[in-house]
């Protein structure tokens, strides 16, 4: 009954399931462990963050290049501020109590005995930083040689939240935050990365350091959770349907094995041919009786009609003679 089976149409239906279901499993468990290892990150990215809090300033140079490690790290530097090019940059806020407060940052550079500048965020101002008057409440930059410190952070880029990548801004403004948008602005070398100070001189606020990218429970995180859920709700529809395709090829061969037609695969003339008075299937031959009755008695109807025809025939013959 199951050698429908064994025909080309099935032997493709079973190859794309037993291709299909691994497939799916494997790629929704994969996303699941990619999920996994953004919550293991985070978790660790916490875990420095507070010890970077309490741990002990180290060198600029101890904690380059900035990776998910070295990401928040207390880093030290010093120098001068250039305060010829002091720089605000707009549509910022905070991740603390500030958070619902739209403001700007406050950016400086840090001239070190190394040649290069260390971009430096003093802190943070509520405001518009193209109004006048909010920008005239941002104090001065320290005079002298300074030492610096403060929590170590990446160039931002294009994703970044609050980043202005378009341009367009005002003169003493900066979109974002990276060697390569102020290598057009000063004419000196800057590090690939910039540190938000610990204490910021007032009124400004303290930047909180940002987790590294990749090691947060983002949008992308949750992505990848979705993804898990959608791999493995397609390895059960392969499956759901592959028991529909079976059941229903099975049910035909076992009403083709019992010489059950269904209702409109008999002969032409309608579904009424092969069905009783209520539309229901009728075993095969059960009709022939009756139809090879009919074709007798209409047999013999045309045999007695020839027979009268020719017996007229004959009579009409023999008088023609004997007139």
């Amino acid at each position: 009954m199951y050698r429908f089976l064994l025909t080309p149409r099935w032997w493709g239906i079973n190859v794309f399931a037993v291709v299909a279901i691994p497939l799916c499993l494997f790629m929704g468990s994969w996303q699941l462990s990619r999920f996994e290892d953004r919550v293991d990150t985070h978790q660790q990215q916490e875990n420095r963050s507070a010890r970077a809090k309490t741990a002990a300033a180290r060198p600029l140079a101890d904690l380059l290049p900035v990776d998910t490690a070295t990401s928040g790290r207390q880093a030290s530097a010093r120098g001068h501020y250039d305060t010829a090019h002091q720089l605000l940059v707009p549509g910022r806020t905070l991740k603390d109590g500030h958070g619902g407060q739209q403001g700007f940052y406050v950016l400086n550079l840090l001239r070190t005995d190394s040649g290069k500048a260390l971009p430096v965020v003093r802190g943070w101002l509520p405001g518009d930083a193209g109004t006048k008057a909010d920008t005239a409440r941002v104090p001065a930059p320290p005079k002298g040689e300074v030492t610096v410190t403060g929590a170590l952070q990446a160039s931002e880029n294009q994703g970044t939240d609050g980043v202005q990548a378009g341009g367009g801004l005002p003169q003493g403004q900066l979109g974002m935050i990276s060697a390569a948008s102020l290598v057009n602005i000063v004419p000196y070398e800057v590090y690939d990365a910039w540190i938000t100070l610990t204490d910021a001189q007032a009124p400004l606020h303290a930047v909180p350091p940002a987790a590294a990218e990749g090691s947060g429970l983002d949008l992308k995180a949750f992505q990848n959770l979705g993804y898990t859920g959608e791999w493995f709700v397609f390895a059960g529809f392969v499956v759901f349907m592959w028991f529909r395709l079976f059941r229903r090829d099975a049910e035909a061969a076992k009403d083709a094995a019992l010489g059950i037609v269904p209702e409109g695969d008999g002969p032409a003339g309608g579904g009424a041919a092969g069905a009783g008075e209520r539309g229901e299937p009728r075993a095969a031959g059960e009709d022939l009786p009756q139809r090879e009755d009919k074709a007798g008695e209409r047999g013999a109807d045309r045999g007695e009609s020839q027979g009268a025809d020719q017996g007229d025939g004959q009579g009409e013959a023999a008088r023609a003679g004997k007139a």
